[in-house]
């Protein structure tokens, strides 16, 4: 943790307002003070008139399965996969993030599942060694039909870092695989699942989903509720599903696959989490709602990295230059609202009293690049 630090030159981006040519004072991690106007203390840092952002919170992200299974069949060492995870994800200027991890199958194997125990074990000792440059926590996805996720949660549910835990079900049919075509295309190609195991995969999943869908998504949110942990539908398409999600506590509608559904959510109380590269590509690679539909509509609160950490920063700039939105509204959609959603009073904007999680930001023709990046205080990228 550094001792002190003025950053200066910057257009600052505050909670509702941009501050140009200002000036931040850090002292022990946390932000001391925000001035108007450039410092004259000789020790100050000139950003040149760059943007200062606060470090961007990401709440769910499979960038670290994809350093830890780089192939099919290839599995990596966990604890150098999670550090190159981290340098890419500090990289992107995110200097908070729940590593989202799965409990429960839906390709017919125990791939996730031992990416499970892996992901949780390496996260544990580079946190414990201090090897991270970014503040990382779990964030579980369980897939309600799968006849086991009940006892892979009991396993981890009093992990000391569980703040997010997410309720899927990704049985073709269902919310985001309504149209099965979509199913069979995304297995397919992303899985290289052959056409008979694809046959298989359906007429399996189908049937476990008849039987335990529904009481494992009860027994799941009230198992969240009396830990305290919040909780995230995922995918909700429907008013029904909307409705099902409000009943059991959930406060978070993540990826919602309809404007039909991002209203209810909104009706109801909940934030709405989009995917930041469905913004940066003009739309959902799955054929749902686009997330900057709903951004222009009021329905969207965040936006999370999904698949590519850069995308974060790259989909909230595009928020601003394209789609209305001021650039703090924009900023906000991944770091205060993001860290208001899970009660993370601390970070998540440039105020005087919170860390001092700071991404620096310059465009090139229009595209922002994250020149440094510091938490509490200290370099990390």
């Amino acid at each position: 943790m550094s001792e002190e630090m003025i950053l200066t030159n910057a257009r600052i981006v505050l909670a509702d307002s941009v501050l140009e040519g200002g000036t931040v004072r850090v002292s022990d991690g946390g932000i001391l003070e925000i001035a108007e106007g450039r410092s004259n203390a000789a020790e100050a840092i000139d950003l040149e008139g760059d943007y200062l952002l606060p470090g961007l919170i990401e709440l769910h992200t499979d960038n670290l399965e994809k350093h830890l299974a780089p192939r099919p069949g290839v599995r990596w060492p966990g604890v150098p996969a999670l550090l190159a995870h981290d340098a890419q994800i500090a990289a992107a200027g995110i200097t908070t993030v729940f590593d989202a991890v799965v409990l429960g199958n839906t390709i017919g194997n125990n791939t996730r599942l031992e990416l499970l125990d892996q992901s949780v074990e390496a996260i544990d000792q580079a946190r414990a060694a201090g090897l991270t440059r970014a503040d990382h926590f779990l964030h579980l996805r369980c897939e309600v039909a799968d006849p086991d996720v009940l006892n892979q949660y009991e396993k981890v549910q009093g992990h000391p870092l569980l703040r997010l835990v997410s309720l899927m079900d990704h049985t073709p049919g269902q919310r985001q695989f309504v149209d099965i075509a979509q199913y069979r295309l995304y297995y397919q190609k992303k899985h290289n699942v052959s056409e008979a195991e694809l046959q298989e995969m359906i007429v399996s999943t189908k049937a476990n989903q008849e039987k335990y869908a529904d009481p494992h998504r009860i027994a799941l949110a009230a198992a969240c509720r009396d830990r305290g942990i919040p909780i995230a539908a995922h995918d909700d398409a429907t008013m029904a599903h909307v409705a099902e999600s409000a009943s059991l506590g959930i406060t978070i509608s993540e990826f919602p696959t309809t404007v039909e559904a991002a209203t209810g959510a909104h009706d109801n109380g909940m934030a709405t989490i989009m995917g930041a590269p469905n913004v940066v590509r003009g739309g959902s690679h799955s054929g749902n709602v686009a997330a900057h539909e709903l951004a222009e509509l009021g329905l969207l609160d965040a936006l999370s990295s999904d698949y590519v950490p850069i995308s974060m920063m790259h989909a909230a700039f595009k928020l601003n230059q394209q789609h209305g939105l001021t650039l703090p509204q924009a900023v906000a959609t991944v770091s205060r609202n993001p860290a208001r959603m899970l009660k993370m009073d601390d970070r998540g904007e440039i105020a005087a009293g919170k860390r001092a999680d700071l991404a620096r930001v310059t465009l090139h023709q229009g595209l922002p690049l994250v020149r440094q990046v510091w938490r509490e205080g200290s370099r990390v990228a």
